[in-house]
């Protein structure tokens, strides 16, 4: 019991002692200072890029969007890592610590080599520009639109809201939907008693008029011809250059302003069709 009051009775007296609250106030004062420096950091940053992006000579949307969420990064890394040496600094000899700053890097180093390979990673995926933010990539098993690029880590958010957080050092294979157009296919199914030469025709003529209704084509959609005979049907294909990402609204477009189409011209697109047949009961009798 005596133990326990006299552990008790030096807590109180801590926390009666001016000194005490007055380090508490720094503490508190350097960390609300480095909160408004890293916001005024970021803000400048932002606007430096945008004063960037109108210049007559400047680099892709992609790189700049990335190299911003970069720089913003690094701002928060220093500026909170000089904080806590600041609070250190109240309570122990930092130049003490920067002394013994090799023996105690060659220990951490050994454990840290996940974290300097994350790093090395990440500066070859900016440096070699394999992703930037904005694209729509796929990294291991996650596919979605890449939203912050950092040192150590990348995010990826998927098209149904989830947040797939990985170290730079274990994305070891990525596919960019992005950079390059995509291509939107579209099936067309025809009946084999419709007029094959006539659907040709229709559809040729309705796809010059695409590429003003619709700024993603790259150009005209084009009619590759007969896909395949099925079994009820005569499939055409039609396939589009789109602007990258763009394949999926406008394969969905094609499909609706075709049907349209065919249907004002009389074109039948035939549906699933069942034969009935009663055999003749007699000729299974046996004689």
């Amino acid at each position: 019991m005596i133990y326990i009051e006299t552990f008790f009775q030096s807590i109180q007296e801590i926390l009666l002692s001016e000194d005490t609250w007055i380090q508490i106030g720094k503490i508190i004062l350097i960390l609300v200072l480095a909160g408004i420096f890293v916001k005024i950091a970021k803000s400048s940053v932002n606007k430096i890029f945008l004063v960037r992006s109108k210049a007559p000579l400047r680099i892709s949307e992609r790189r700049e969007a990335t190299l911003m969420k970069l720089m913003q990064n690094v701002i928060t890394y220093i500026v909170y890592f000089v904080a806590i040496l600041m609070i250190l600094d109240m309570y122990i000899d930092i130049r003490t610590i920067i002394a013994g700053a090799g023996i105690v890097g060659l220990a951490v180093g050994f454990g840290a080599q996940s974290l300097v390979k994350d790093i090395i990673s990440g500066f070859f995926i900016i440096f070699e520009d394999q992703f930037s933010v904005g694209d729509y990539v796929r990294i291991n098993q996650a596919e979605g639109t890449v939203e912050e690029i950092g040192l150590r880590i990348t995010k990826i958010k998927s098209w149904t809201g989830e947040l797939h957080i990985f170290p730079n050092g274990s994305i070891l294979e990525v596919t960019n939907f992005s950079i390059h157009n995509s291509l939107a296919i579209v099936d067309i199914s025809i009946a084999y008693e419709g007029d094959i030469q006539k659907a040709e025709k229709v559809i040729n003529e309705f796809l010059e008029t695409l590429p003003d209704q619709y700024p993603d084509l790259v150009k005209t959609p084009e009619l590759l011809g007969v896909q395949m005979l099925g079994a009820s049907e005569v499939v055409l294909r039609v396939a589009a250059e789109t602007k990258p990402m763009k394949h999926t609204p406008i394969a969905r477009a094609l499909r609706k302003e075709l049907k349209t189409c065919l249907d004002a011209h009389g074109i039948e697109i035939p549906f699933p069709r069942m034969v009935m047949y009663t055999r003749n009961e007699k000729q299974n009798e046996v004689i």
